[in-house]
């Protein structure tokens, strides 16, 4: 058991952030949701205690007022030894082409303001010598594509943003960032999509890998949907003259 590890998951209120936590509080970890629906983010902590006994906190955050990032980290009651953010936005994209403020919200949302709040933590795991952050990123920022290229293009930033951080804090000692692009998650975030089943996972699964990736099985870059994998690096070898063509 690691009953005196804390995990904080920044987006505790949604699908993913409530799995996570329930993965790490049945292993004994202490902990934290942040969520700007608090009384979303209760409902899980309240699930979470009743499967797994452990008191969960939570605590309001919008990590879209930037200016409030600091404070917010600044003033956790201890530093937890995992952040895991798997804040992230669909966003409408048709009406992101014509609506600038859709279009800035969705890239801020998946992107900007996770950055930002994640180098706070950098910072401070840093000073203190360890701990692990997690970003929930996606495969849809391995190419640009029609269908949803605001969004991809947030996660696209995203994923280069926990790359570049990776490689700065492997000098640094002991601290760890992993970056997990779980693929299509059945989530309520979802629920209007037609999903392919071979490339859809539950919310536990991504759990379950970010659980392992961080404690018992260390890795940097997860494919939550194996096959996605494949499937991206397919995508991603098409010459643009072909690529341009299709309609995904």
């Amino acid at each position: 058991m690691t009953g005196t590890k804390s995990i904080l998951v920044i987006g505790g209120s949604s699908d993913i952030g409530h799995a996570t936590a329930l993965r790490y509080a049945s292993e004994g970890w202490r902990v934290m949701l942040a969520a700007r629906d608090i009384e979303a983010a209760q409902r899980n902590a309240d699930d979470i205690k009743t499967r797994s006994g452990i008191e969960t906190s939570v605590v309001a955050l919008d990590v879209l007022q930037t200016g409030q990032l600091a404070g917010f980290v600044g003033g956790l009651p201890t530093l937890p030894d995992t952040v895991a953010c798997v804040v992230g936005e669909l966003g409408d994209q048709p009406r992101a082409e014509t609506d600038p403020e859709l279009a800035a919200k969705i890239m801020r949302t998946n992107f900007e303001a996770p950055a930002l709040l994640l180098e706070l933590f950098a910072q401070a795991f840093a000073t203190r010598g360890s701990g692990t952050i997690v970003g929930v990123s996606s495969v849809a920022g391995d190419r640009g594509r029609a269908s949803n290229y605001y969004y991809g293009a947030a996660k696209a930033g995203f994923s280069q943003f926990l790359s570049g951080l990776r490689n700065r804090l492997a000098l640094a000692g002991k601290v760890r960032v992993v970056t997990v692009k779980p693929g299509f998650v059945r989530t309520r975030m979802t629920a209007h999509m037609k999903l392919p089943a071979p490339l859809t996972v539950q919310p536990d699964r991504v759990a379950e890998d970010i659980f392992r990736a961080d404690v018992t099985r260390p890795r940097d870059v997860i494919y939550v949907a194996r096959r996605f994998r494949l499937v991206m690096a397919i995508i991603c070898a098409l010459p643009e003259t072909i690529f341009k063509r299709m309609r995904i």
